[in-house]
């Protein structure tokens, strides 16, 4: 019986307007700095995704702003540069923390059409509701902003754990909050490998919200994943 539902953030409840490069792009030309939103866009996906994950372990709480502002700024400079462009920017650290607070805000971002009748369907169930991110501490004011903070009791994010899904870690620091066994716990996000996987290996059970449809290559599962995938693109049916 399912108790507690966790729910990812970013690519699940929310994501970006139009994409990341139309954002940044925006933002660099009102610096002077042209440069085209694909190129940027596919600039800071291959950046992204060969950075280390967004977790600093063993270091103090107060700390953890500063590491992710500065994550970010990495990852952010190195989009530019591999568009070329970076040398145009008068003041790089300036132009970033204007567009690293335009996120902390409800600008950027727009809340799936499916999200609220599910949390407000769940809530009616008397089901209680968690966040469980690889989103950085902007988060809060994120949620606030978008109008869905009130619907979370508890928020994990892997800059505080100390670890990112899909490792254990951060399952269990999110299961502690709520005094709750994870066999009664359903853990749902749109990445197979940082969601779904992280939350079965942690014992939780849970749900690929598959949003884009990507075609998995079973060959390369794990029998325990591809018996049964419980996969949706939507959450009208969960």
């Amino acid at each position: 019986m399912t108790k507690i539902i966790f729910l990812d953030a970013a690519g699940t409840l929310f994501d970006v307007r139009g994409s990341v490069g139309e954002v940044y792009g925006k933002f660099a030309r009102s610096w002077g700095v042209t440069v085209s939103n694909e190129e940027l866009n596919a600039a800071f996906f291959q950046s992204f995704s060969q950075s280390n994950p967004m977790a600093f372990p063993g270091k103090e709480l107060a700390k953890i702003p500063q590491l992710e502002f500065e994550w970010w700024q990495a990852v952010c400079a190195n989009a530019f540069q591999r568009a070329g462009v970076f040398n145009q920017f008068s003041d790089f650290p300036k132009f970033f923390a204007e567009l690293y607070a335009h996120f902390a805000t409800a600008e950027p971002w727009f809340v799936y059409p499916d999200v609220l009748p599910a949390l407000n369907r769940w809530q009616q169930q008397g089901i209680e509701l968690a966040v469980v991110s690889n989103f950085d501490s902007r988060i809060y004011a994120v949620l606030k902003a978008l109008n869905l903070a009130e619907y979370f009791t508890s928020v994990t994010i892997s800059t505080e754990v100390g670890a990112a899904k899909p490792q254990s870690q951060i399952f269990t620091a999110a299961l502690q909050k709520h005094n709750c066994l994870a066999e009664n716990v359903l853990h749902i996000g749109d990445s197979f490998k940082a969601d779904y996987c992280g939350a079965k290996n942690a014992g939780l059970n849970a749900i690929w919200l598959n949003r884009q449809q990507e075609k998995l290559d079973l060959g390369k599962l794990d029998l325990i994943y591809f018996q049964k995938i419980e996969e949706f693109a939507s959450l009208d049916f969960i």
